[in-house]
């Protein structure tokens, strides 16, 4: 393979992780030039590429190294990894399009435990994974592959059972079926080829990471600002979310009084902001975080 410097990213050219992948991208500081076949962007600015392919190609093209990076389903590339000896790697999950792969049953069926599952045909989109699971666990079970509508196999009888990803569980209830397994929690990960490391490439790698991890972190981020009487700290310090990271100030000219200062994941609501006053808390602000560098 011909050596390049330019890292590459690959990304679901459309469907659930599209829309977020690409925000990811944008909150990265990354920019692109549409090619005229609208499936190679050239990078503006950061010598990045991006290619737009189906989510079942991802791993493959990861793991052949025609791409760097690529913003897959945990799904996708678990049920690659089944199949071959050197799969590419999970390197973060991304916080955004979770669901789990689970095994459903019809209605009807009176469902007690896993063993109930011995002799049935389970048709599956996921059957390295779903063999897998089985297997563990020492069941003997016809998988059924299905490369789409799977949840209408056991209408058409053409299965017992279903494996299958959910999200709401809607697509379940109108088909008459019901979650009874879980086989995998997925969700939107960043995952890496063997050769990612290669040169030029490596040291982009470790900057886009960074980066990755700044959009991630800052995008479910609240800086909190307060002040308070410094005897109020611990009581106030309790009630926070217990990863933020604070720092605390003295007021110029009153003495025992702080200003406090502290990272805080995730959202800050009403009743949090309420109770951390009455717990001595003044002139209370909370600001997103846009971009954040450790």
């Amino acid at each position: 393979m011909k050596a390049r410097d330019r890292l590459r990213i690959a990304v679901q050219k459309s469907g659930r992780l599209s829309e977020p992948a690409f925000k990811l991208l944008e909150r990265c500081g990354l920019s692109f030039e549409r090619g005229s076949d609208r499936l190679f962007c050239f990078g503006d600015g950061e010598p990045v590429d991006l290619l737009l392919v189906r989510d079942d190609d991802i791993p493959a093209l990861l793991a052949q190294g025609v791409c760097d990076l690529g913003i897959v389903g945990r799904n996708k590339l678990a049920e690659y990894a089944c199949a071959v000896d050197a799969p590419p790697r999970e390197l973060r999950a991304l916080g955004f399009g979770g669901c789990r792969l689970s095994i459903a049953v019809p209605r009807e069926m009176q469902y007690r435990n896993v063993r109930q599952l011995a002799g049935l045909r389970i048709a599956t989109s996921h059957p390295g994974l779903l063999a897998c699971w089985l297997r563990d666990r020492e069941i003997s079970a016809e998988v059924v592959t299905l490369g789409g509508s799977v949840e209408i196999a056991p209408r058409l009888g053409t299965a017992d059972a279903i494996c299958d990803l959910v999200q709401s569980g809607a697509t379940l209830a109108a088909n008459r079926l019901r979650e009874v397994e879980t086989v995998l929690e997925s969700t939107a990960v960043l995952a890496s080829s063997p050769f990612a490391t290669d040169g030029a490439r490596g040291e982009l790698l470790a900057l886009l990471m960074a980066r990755v991890d700044s959009a991630t972190h800052a995008h479910v981020a609240r800086l909190l600002m307060l002040r308070s009487a410094r005897d109020s700290l611990d009581s106030i310090l309790s009630l926070l979310p217990s990863a933020s990271r604070t720092s605390v100030l003295d007021v110029a000219g009153q003495p025992g009084q702080v200003m406090l200062q502290a990272w805080c994941a995730g959202e800050l609501g009403w009743r949090k902001l309420e109770e951390i006053k009455r717990a001595g808390a003044r002139e209370l602000f909370v600001l997103p975080v846009e971009k954040a560098l450790a």
